[in-house]
């Protein structure tokens, strides 16, 4: 069963910026604030944004479960927010975060060190040697 998200309180000026996909979200990407390490990827709609901004915790939309959830109510894992950017195109959020514990479901601090396709800038076109 599909719910409705209900009505938001989003700020209409960031509401009408926002470019959402044909299901009203927005990529979120947390970022560690005082390293810059990525931690993980969620999905935002209107509701979830303004619960972001306002509660200082992070919100985001379960496409699997189709609800909100504010990380760290589960697991004890928390988002602190420090700040919320859009992108230039207005279609992907970032949200700087003080990470508590690990950040991705499998219980590692970030959803991107276990599958590295490419590291340390090999395949970059410059000589190893000049990196």
């Amino acid at each position: 069963m599909t719910s409705t998200p209900p009505p938001t309180a989003l700020d209409p000026e960031i509401a009408a910026r926002l470019k959402r996909s044909a299901d009203g979200l927005v990529p979120a990407i947390a970022q560690q604030y005082d390293t810059g390490e990525v931690l993980m990827l969620g999905w935002m709609d209107d509701e979830a944004l303004h619960r972001t901004l306002t509660t200082g915790r992070c919100t985001y939309w379960s496409r699997s479960r189709q609800e909100y959830w504010v990380k760290g109510d589960t697991s004890g894992h928390f988002q602190w927010v420090k700040s919320v950017a859009l992108d230039c195109d207005a279609d992907t959020v970032l949200v700087k975060v003080d990470q508590v514990g690990a950040a991705c479901h499998t219980g590692a601090r970030t959803c991107f060190d276990a599958d590295v396709l490419l590291k340390d800038g090999a395949g970059s076109g410059v000589p190893a040697a000049d990196q």
